[in-house]
């Protein structure tokens, strides 16, 4: 930044070259013989901060101290909005702007003053589609990261609750919120959180999963090692359980960390009953997981090499069903398996209004007609569904 406000105006114009949303506003006020220019994006900025808090004050002004500092004099005696910032970084400049802040451009100073008018459309608060729960609250998490951390502050009213942010991403400079409790969460693994976010180099971050790929354990295990939720309640369980959230601009999903394997088995609904039925139904997901791994390779192992096992009524029923099937035990369960994740890959991707009929047509049509085509046992059918209804208890 120059002291020259032509200059000035100049290089903010060149660094934003062929970007039509940017909007620059010079006004004059000759009492207080002072010019001024305000940056900001349309779209991005709220209209009545800007004429009501900062226009208006400055041309109705007929006084300023110019003596010392211009731009403390505009904050302290003219400019009517709580949030301002004095820099002559032009990376601030850059972050703020793009963020929604106006910036005011002051002649012959070398210091813009940061002004926050963000004004953003927003999705409204309400219950996560991926966490919802009979009993307790139905907030969810939405995607500003002000409004994610205002719910967290209203659950947790201390002062030992800390928040740091980083910036992270070379282009997006995305804000990224570390949350923890003072004296509960372990001061070793955040040293280690806070490492491991300042070596990452990337281009941008968009959602929370672009963190975990960069910092999680063991890249290439097929199992969880950071949590996910976008339920406040559950964060602030967590938090008050040691351990570290971390929150991403833009993003519903909040990480935390540590994670256990035991994480997988209980929902968000367990804090708000009674040990008795939580436990049972932690339990019950326990066994569910079991089922989910193991029938199917033990449906192969009976039937195509320990039939001893089978009572003889079965091994007749099993026998019989089997007889016209082309494929071995171990293709049919495969091929089942496969054509159930993609019929519950398609339920995911396509419009709800036409989700009955994808099920009524992948659970029946497409069952039915395998079992009397005779590509598949019926029960290879019977296996298949209980394993998926047990996979998706415990997802």
């Amino acid at each position: 930044m120059t002291s020259n406000l032509d200059d000035n105006i100049k290089l903010i114009s060149a660094l934003f070259k062929d970007n039509d949303m940017i909007r620059f506003r010079k006004i004059r006020n000759s009492r207080i013989d002072l010019g001024v220019c305000l940056v900001n994006f349309e779209g991005l900025k709220n209209e009545e901060i800007i004429d009501s808090h900062i226009v208006k004050p400055f041309m109705i002004a007929e006084t300023i101290d110019k003596k010392n500092n211009v731009p403390e004099a505009l904050i302290n005696e003219i400019i009517q909005v709580n949030e301002i910032k004095i820099s002559n970084s032009i990376q601030d400049i850059i972050r703020s702007v793009t963020y929604g802040d106006t910036i005011m451009l002051v002649e012959n100073e070398n210091h813009a003053l940061i002004i926050n008018s963000k004004s953003f459309t927003i999705r409204s608060i309400s219950e996560p589609m991926s966490e919802q729960v009979m009993s307790g609250p139905r907030e969810g998490f939405t995607e500003p990261l002000v409004v994610n951390l205002s719910m967290l502050l209203r659950r947790l009213r201390t002062n030992d609750l800390k928040m740091r942010n980083f910036s992270i991403g070379k282009r997006t400079n995305t804000q990224v919120c570390i949350c923890y409790i003072e004296g509960i969460a372990n001061e070793n693994i955040l040293k280690e959180l806070y490492r491991r976010l300042e070596v990452i180099n990337i281009d941008g971050i968009i959602d929370a999963n672009y963190i975990n790929e960069q910092i999680r354990d063991s890249k290439l295990s097929l199992f969880s090692t950071i949590g996910r939720s976008e339920r406040p309640d559950s964060v602030a369980a967590k938090l008050l359980e040691g351990r570290i959230a971390v929150f991403v601009d833009g993003s519903p999903v909040v990480l935390t960390l540590p994670y256990l394997f035991i994480e997988n088995f209980q929902s968000a609904e367990d804090y708000y009953l009674n040990y008795y039925y939580a436990s049972f139904y932690r339990f019950l997901r326990v066994i569910a997981f079991f089922i989910s791994i193991i029938i199917p390779g033990f449906y192969i192992s009976i039937v195509a090499f320990h039939r001893e096992m089978l009572p003889t009524p079965l091994l007749i029923s099993v026998a019989f069903e089997r007889q016209s099937v082309p494929f071995p035990a171990v293709i049919e369960v495969f091929l089942m398996l496969i054509v159930f994740e993609i019929i519950k890959e398609t339920g995911i991707r396509m419009p709800s209004n036409i989700g009955q009929a994808l099920s009524i047509v992948g659970a029946l049509v497409i069952g039915q007609s395998a079992v009397e085509a005779k590509l598949v046992a019926a029960p290879v059918i019977i296996i298949i569904a209980l394993t998926a209804i047990t996979s998706l208890l415990v997802t």
